[in-house]
């Protein structure tokens, strides 16, 4: 069989995170990112195609009559049409589980510096503030032990549970909502999406975005919610409602928020969360907490292994 050609369609989400398991495989080329224009003229004689976020619709697949398999470089596989794959015979493969920990670790870093009130206390040194004051402290601003108070995890899956774990060593209480409507775990409670949010001190999103968690958190959700709660989306966007998240803050309906993930991503400067009255309420990251050293490592060797395994052992069936 000739060498495999595989093109990485958007490679730049793998920073430089060595891709050899795969460049063993066959010839591979990379492009940091792909306009959908670009990904078909990209893809015309590949026989395997990596991709991120690249939508892969009709009209790819109309400009790639090689193509036999799409390794998607992540879990979430909302930008390929499968059923339409599944038609023309090319296979879909995703990593599942790569992240876990990573996104696990972001979630709580995002809750400790929440309620840790962790970047007002270095600016409060950093700007001098502290170094001209008359006493070693700083009383006005306490933060907020963890210990007692309930944490509610929207999407109870491997992520969710790590989550949850971490939470009961810090002495919390945990509840769930189950997006999927199953109730899967058994470790803690399965509570309605409303309870969740009238008795939740912190509230982590880890869940899909699908037709069940759509727009889940809005407005009404947000007056739900106590006023000295902060919010944790390392998700997906769209699950809490950006406009709606804005005004809470802004009407101080709740204490706090921390986002990984947005509707669009990157974030539109134009957001309203980027124009709060009150900027120190909300946290942002650039959808980083997949990106540990470490997953992304797993992210690779388990694409190569994915791209082996339909070569060498799927089509001998």
């Amino acid at each position: 069989m000739d060498r495999l050609k595989i093109v990485f369609l958007d490679a730049g989400t793998m920073g430089s995170t060595p891709l050899t398991d795969i460049e063993a495989l066959g010839d591979l080329t990379t492009f940091f990112s792909s306009t959908a224009a670009e990904a078909r003229e990209r893809v015309r004689d590949a026989d395997v195609a990596i991709l991120n976020k690249v939508i892969v619709d009709k009209e790819f697949l109309d400009a790639a009559p090689r193509l036999r398999l799409i390794c998607e470089a992540g879990t979430g596989i909302n930008n390929i049409n499968v059923d339409l794959c599944d038609k023309r015979g090319v296979a879909v493969r995703n990593v599942a589980g790569y992240s876990t920990d990573s996104v696990a670790q972001t979630t709580w870093m995002h809750i400790l510096n929440l309620v840790g009130n962790a970047f007002y206390y270095d600016r409060k040194v950093k700007s001098g503030e502290y170094s001209k004051g008359s006493i070693h402290t700083d009383p006005e601003n306490p933060f907020t032990e963890l210990t007692g108070k309930t944490l509610g995890i929207v999407g109870m899956g491997a992520i969710g549970q790590k989550v949850a774990a971490i939470g009961v060593q810090f002495g919390m209480r945990v509840i769930y909502y189950s997006t999927s409507g199953t109730s899967h775990c058994k470790d803690y409670p399965s509570v309605s999406a409303d309870e969740l949010l009238s008795r939740s001190d912190v509230i982590s999103i880890n869940a899909p975005y699908n037709e069940r968690t759509a727009g889940l958190i809005g407005y009404e959700g947000f007056r739900k919610m106590k006023r000295t709660a902060v919010l944790v989306n390392t998700g997906r966007g769209g699950i809490a409602v950006e406009e709606d998240l804005a005004r809470a803050l802004d009407e101080d309906l709740i204490k706090g928020a921390a986002l990984d993930v947005y509707v669009k991503e990157p974030i539109p400067v134009d957001s309203p969360l980027m124009h709060l009255k009150h900027p120190e309420k909300i946290i942002f990251s650039p959808h980083i907490a997949w990106t540990s050293h470490e997953a992304r490592a797993r992210l690779a060797y388990e694409m190569a292994e994915n791209i082996r395994k339909y070569y060498i052992t799927d089509t001998l069936k």
